[in-house]
């Protein structure tokens, strides 16, 4: 089984070279990695391509021009142009435990998605981050909160079963999934532009379509550089689209990846 590592981001380089770092530190590395870059300006290209020329990974990455929070659009994208039977996705913003991916593919199902945990490091402690470009955290690391979260005893993990309902705890920077099952609903809505609920609509549709969700905890971890809160202009609207696909049990999105199949659905 081959696998594509997505990896969202928006003009923050720093932060995406530490991620990006944190994949070369990876147990079991991904077959293909692809950036959707939703704008960026060319600081970011400049990270990217010096990841490169550190590694043999199949990298690709995706730029679309920045008219505003369009992440759902980019990771389409992202996705058709995923050479992997499987989808890891993961934000700019977070740090990889060193079996990440090895841990998310040790669970992987046909018809399940997984989502992780998701571990923030402090705002006080972001220029020590920067100043060390450190990549490897523990329960026991400075700089960090919730760090039960940040446990890894992959035993534990066996303890947590698959579901059919949706978990609050989901969260789009941690999550992977067949590309099978995420072309069988569409994609991501791209009515959703703005910050908020592209993520979790994605989800919903999954489980509405089938896909049963399993939590990954104790393994499969991430850790998120703190930021200050995107714009939440558009939640209103975003939160409207999102009550419709849970009360109607939507599983397909008109404006998703394939526009022209959609116009027949």
């Amino acid at each position: 089984m081959t696998n594509t590592l997505i990896i969202s981001t928006y003009n923050w380089p720093e932060a995406l070279s530490l991620v990006l770092k944190s994949v070369l530190n990876q147990s079991k590395l991904p077959d293909q990695v692809i950036i959707a870059d939703d704008g960026s300006t060319k600081t970011t290209k400049v990270v990217i391509d010096a990841f490169k020329s550190k590694t043999t990974i199949t990298v690709l990455h995706l730029w679309q021009e920045d008219i505003g929070f369009r992440k759902a659009k980019v990771l389409n994208r992202a996705i058709v142009e995923s050479t992997g039977d499987y989808i890891l996705q993961v934000d700019g913003d977070c740090i990889l435990h060193r079996h990440f991916v090895k841990d998310h593919l040790s669970l992987a199902k046909p018809s399940q998605y997984l989502f992780g945990s998701r571990v923030t490091i402090k705002k006080t402690f972001l220029d020590s981050l920067f100043k060390s470009n450190g990549i490897n955290f523990s329960f026991l690391s400075k700089g960090i909160k919730k760090r039960t979260r940040a446990i890894h005893i992959p035993f534990l993990s066996h303890f947590y079963k698959s579901s059919r309902e949706f978990s609050k705890k989901y969260r789009g920077c941690n999550t992977s999934y067949f590309k099978t099952d995420a072309l069988a609903i569409n994609g991501y809505n791209e009515d959703f532009e703005g910050w908020g609920r592209e993520d979790s609509d994605f989800a919903l549709r999954l489980l509405n379509n089938g896909v049963i969700s399993r939590r990954i905890r104790y393994k499969a971890i991430v850790f998120h550089i703190y930021h200050f809160e995107k714009p939440k202009n558009n939640l209103e609207k975003n939160n409207s689209i999102e009550l419709q696909t849970i009360k109607n049990n939507v599983t397909w999105c008109d404006n998703g990846i394939n526009k022209d199949k959609s116009e027949n659905k």
